[in-house]
């Protein structure tokens, strides 16, 4: 079995063969996957050893050591921390030898066409058609709020097949290519000024058969997989003490001592203490993943994650007072990725408002802790064994 000693020795062999500073940035990540030293917990042959994920601490503290390039994970996250779980437990040998590399790597940009004008947080009535011509499928149908659609070669993307069933049987999960014709991204313009969102349009797309993920029918339990791995990934990211939202604010409060008060100061004493619980059960969080695949406790994660962006980032206005309000950049923007702690202080304070809507509303999160964390009684759902067809839209 692999244990931290040989990982630090495959590190070291790996270095030496591929020095970072003599090796291209793209060759050296395609080499440290063939290597499987890009997610240690996979299979060989697909990026990994088949070690435990704990280990993956060590290679990355030795390739960070020795100043090997990373794959620009912010970036390419919906790949990383979706897609590619996805995949490895419900894609085929082709499939999986497909996607991963050139997803890890970073030439392959991924983006998830889930939700709908029609159906966001109600994400089982979705209404995206998948009928089946021979060994494709057509697809025609709209998502809205989708991250990167405007970078992505490639879609995780669920879609109704069977409107005579009720709504969470009839769903299937597919890989959507970008590229196809029928694909339209227009952006979408927040209140911050960028457009980091998207409306997809779906006219006509067809999918090879060979593209789906899972049985016909089950995309709601393979969506489940792409859910729980995207609540760890935005709530459960690993942070040093102080990283994230806290971290300019309590920044502001020891550089500038003009601006404190007493209410201010208990504030963020509360606040400071809540982000530092938020990181340890975070770290907590992905020991337990080692075991197995993420639960519902990644819903409790998302939801502190939230509220803490949104309550640190109001604090961070009132304790700059007027300046807080200032907004350097308001010009129509498509960034490639979302950089809360290097703007200024009024970009946080709106962009946090969103954080309680991507990934699985707040309210839909607090049902799942209730019910499958807490074990509390199910709301009363009456459209629970009603066709899709027959259900009032």
């Amino acid at each position: 079995m692999t244990d931290a000693a040989e990982l630090r020795r495959r590190t070291q062999e790996f270095l030496s063969a591929y020095p970072p500073a003599g090796t291209d940035r793209l060759d050296f990540l395609r080499a440290r996957f063939d290597a499987g030293l890009a997610w240690v917990h996979f299979p060989e042959g697909l990026g990994g050893l088949g070690a435990p994920r704990s280990l993956q601490a060590v290679v990355d503290a030795g390739l960070e050591a020795a100043g090997a390039p990373d794959n620009d994970p912010r970036r390419i996250g919906i790949g990383l921390g979706m897609a590619a779980p996805t995949i490895l437990q419900y894609g085929t040998e082709e499939q999986k030898r497909r996607f991963l590399k050139p997803l890890w790597t970073g030439e392959e940009v991924w983006c998830q066409l889930f939700s709908e004008p029609g159906a966001g947080s109600d994400l089982a009535a979705l209404g995206t058609r998948a009928v089946r011509e021979g060994e494709e499928w057509v697809v025609d149908g709209q998502k809205v709020w989708t991250s990167s659609a405007h970078l992505a070669r490639w879609a995780i993307l669920i879609a109704r097949t069977d409107p005579d069933v009720p709504k969470h049987r009839g769903i299937t999960y597919f890989v959507c290519d970008m590229t196809d014709p029928g694909v339209e991204v227009r952006p979408l313009r927040q209140i911050t000024g960028e457009a980091e969102f998207n409306e997809v349009f779906l006219t006509g797309v067809r999918i090879p058969d060979a593209h789906r993920l899972g049985e016909v029918g089950d995309g709601w339990r393979v969506a489940q997989t792409t859910l729980n791995n995207e609540r760890v990934a935005i709530g459960g990211m690993r942070l040093p003490r102080e990283g994230g939202m806290i971290g300019p604010v309590a920044k502001t409060w020891r550089e500038r001592p003009e601006l404190r008060t007493h209410d201010l100061h208990q504030r963020l004493l509360r606040l400071w203490v809540e982000a530092e619980v938020a990181r340890l059960t975070g770290e907590r969080l992905r020991q337990q993943l080692v075991a197995g695949q993420p639960g519902p406790e990644g819903a409790g994660m998302k939801l502190a994650f939230a509220r803490l962006n949104q309550e640190i980032s109001g604090l961070e206005v009132e304790l700059r007072g007027e300046e807080g309000l200032l907004y350097d950049d308001w010009t129509m923007r498509r960034p490639e990725l979302v950089d809360f702690t290097g703007r200024d202080a009024g970009y946080r304070y709106l962009r946090s408002k969103g954080n309680s809507i991507e990934g699985g509303t707040s309210e839909v999160l607090l049902n799942i802790v209730a019910e499958r964390v807490l074990g509390l009684p199910a709301e009363p759902r009456t459209d629970k064994d009603v066709a899709w067809k027959d259900l009032a839209r």
